[in-house]
């Protein structure tokens, strides 16, 4: 009972301001994000997202999709439950973004099409937004802070 009491706490400083209380529905949005974009790698996106994994990387495409799949659902499933660490979970989330970036440049580079991006223009758009992930991870649970404090 005292763990739902501590992060019922936490979630309550969280929401205090405004700006805190879009801090944490943009964490819990991420965290929904994170969740279904890993179980869409176990399910029905599981050949698209192996059309991400670079052609150089020495492992079974669909092993990568699905540990990728597991990372996700368990980042999601923490940036929904664990807002007590969730600055250390919002730098873990912005590392595996970054962590899985060489997927899109590898689709971009080698003309992949997947997902509905079957042009340069789009694959090259679709990069844009991965830095966007990462400063939505660092920005919705605080982990700005993290990384300033070094």
């Amino acid at each position: 009972m005292s763990g739902v009491k501590r992060r019922l706490t936490s979630l309550r400083a969280a929401t205090r301001t405004l700006p805190g209380a879009l801090r944490a529905a943009s964490q819990a949005g991420l965290g929904l994000f994170l969740t279904s974009a890993g179980a869409s790698h176990l399910t029905v996106n599981r050949l698209a997202f192996q059309a991400q994994v670079p052609t150089w990387l020495p492992l079974d495409p669909d092993l990568v999709v699905l540990a990728s799949g597991v990372v996700e659902i368990l980042l999601g499933l923490a940036l929904l439950f664990l807002w007590r660490y969730r600055a250390h979970v919002g730098l873990v989330a912005a590392l595996f973004f970054v962590a899985i970036f060489p997927g899109n440049i590898n689709q971009f580079v080698n003309r992949i099409d997947a997902f509905g991006l079957n042009s340069d223009t789009a694959r090259g758009v679709r990069l844009l937004f991965q830095p966007l992930l990462v400063l939505w991870a660092l920005w919705s649970t605080g982990a700005l802070r993290l990384v300033r404090r070094g």
